[in-house]
């Protein structure tokens, strides 16, 4: 079927804004297609998946299309990467266009490395000493598909095969996910959020990979735990369950607009137990409240999130060194602060999803170096008390290519002393 030219000139300029790189793609994309309501359903998908097939392989297509020209980088990625042929193209073309894309179709790729990894310079640098090329390049070209739908089930409200058993019944396929005890994956992108249990809170959308961190921090029933950066909630609601809605789970954020996006989810969840606090800085006097008092805390910190490139394609291009300096400065003062909150016996999760080693171990190593009340406690023998068959060694270490999940790290801290 021939591309409508005003299909293609909504897709690039839509993609023009996100290459302005202020703020997130998704964000762009999605304020682009509310203030052009004519477009379908099927017309704002390709949209989106143009611009993010784009993201994630811009480094390719400049090549090809020598730069950065909006226009011909979605007519090359509609011909190199999403497989539209000529013909189909042909009505949308300028004259010139033709001969260009002719050309463009029969032109060799790039076969460097940086290409086929499809990073910018200063990241391929970090990873390659990181990894060896062929590990590197395995994890590059994972986190250059999209990502699967995962769901988490609420346990404090469904379980997983009453829940498998409703969506197979509704026409939606799903499996167990391998390593997570409560989460389903989907096939396809089904409007999940449309769903009855969605609706009333049985399944929340939520990576396997995070799922296993709440898994590793493994909260019990009466206890008091924290989320110390909770965000919109999403490992909160999670630990939460884990708890059965008893205890008292602390979702500590310094975002007032973050912690308002839980509250919607938390009415869904059918939790009791979860308090969400806004809070001022690292020092605010709702945490000295709580010093060594706690029996758990998930200090999940603001990172590079380069871990989910899968989902968020243009972060690697939104940041750079002196982004990565910024937030390695703030997880050292935010995994300290945290520590304050556990008490003698206690357990610290510290956890990121991101690529680097300097916003994982080295984090983890200069806490304890400075620390001495604090041991990291080996993840692969949690997860085994949790009877999760997955060693990753003494961190947990999550990666596309080998789990299937956005990259994640954790380290589980517990205070001796």
């Amino acid at each position: 079927m021939p591309l409508p030219r005003p299909l293609l000139d909504h897709t690039v300029t839509a993609l023009a804004a996100v290459l302005e790189l202020k703020h997130p793609a998704d964000a762009v994309v999605s304020r682009y297609l509310r203030a052009h309501p004519v477009l379908g359903q099927q017309d704002r998908a390709f949209v989106a998946e143009t611009v993010f097939a784009v993201l994630r392989r811009l480094r390719l297509l400049e090549s090809l299309a020598a730069g950065r020209d909006p226009r011909r980088l979605v007519l090359a990625a509609l011909t190199r990467l999403r497989g539209l042929s000529l013909r189909e193209l042909d009505t949308a073309l300028k004259t010139r266009e033709r001969d260009w894309l002719a050309d463009l179709k029969a032109r060799a790729e790039d076969n460097s490395l940086a290409v086929r990894c499809d990073f910018p310079d200063w990241l391929l640098a970090k990873l390659q000493r990181q990894y060896g090329e062929e590990e590197l390049l395995a994890l590059a070209q994972s986190l250059q598909q999209s990502a699967p739908l995962d769901l988490r089930v609420n346990l404090h409200k469904a379980e997983r095969e009453a829940v498998l058993s409703r969506l197979a019944a509704d026409g939606i396929a799903a499996r167990s996910t391998p390593y997570s005890p409560v989460g389903l994956r989907l096939e396809g992108k089904p409007q999940i959020n449309r769903h009855p249990l969605f609706l009333k809170g049985a399944i929340e959308i939520q990576d396997e990979g995070s799922q296993l961190l709440c898994q590793l921090l493994a909260p019990r029933r009466g206890e008091m735990v924290a989320d110390f950066c909770a965000g919109a909630g999403g490992k909160t609601l999670a630990l939460g369950a884990m708890m059965r809605g008893s205890g008292r789970l602390y979702a500590f954020d310094i975002s007032e607009k973050r912690l308002a996006a839980l509250k919607p989810r938390l009415a869904r969840s059918g939790l009791s137990n979860v308090h969400p606090q806004w809070i001022a800085s690292e020092n605010d006097a709702r945490l000295k409240r709580l010093a060594g008092k706690l029996d758990r805390v998930l200090a999940d910190a603001p990172c590079t999130g380069l871990g989910t490139l899968r989902r968020n394609p243009d972060l690697k291009w939104r940041q750079d060194e002196e982004t990565l300096s910024e937030r390695r400065a703030k997880q050292d003062v935010i995994l300290a602060a945290a520590a304050k909150l556990v008490k003698p016996g206690g357990l610290m999760l510290y956890a990121t999803c991101s690529l680097l080693d300097e916003e994982n171990t080295q984090v983890v190593e200069s806490f304890l170096a400075t620390h001495a009340q604090f041991a990291l406690r080996p993840a692969n023998a949690a997860l085994a008390q949790q009877r999760i068959a997955l060693d990753t060694g003494e961190t947990l270490r999550l990666a596309p290519h080998l789990h299937g999940t956005d990259v994640f790290f954790g380290a589980l801290l517990k205070r001796t002393a």
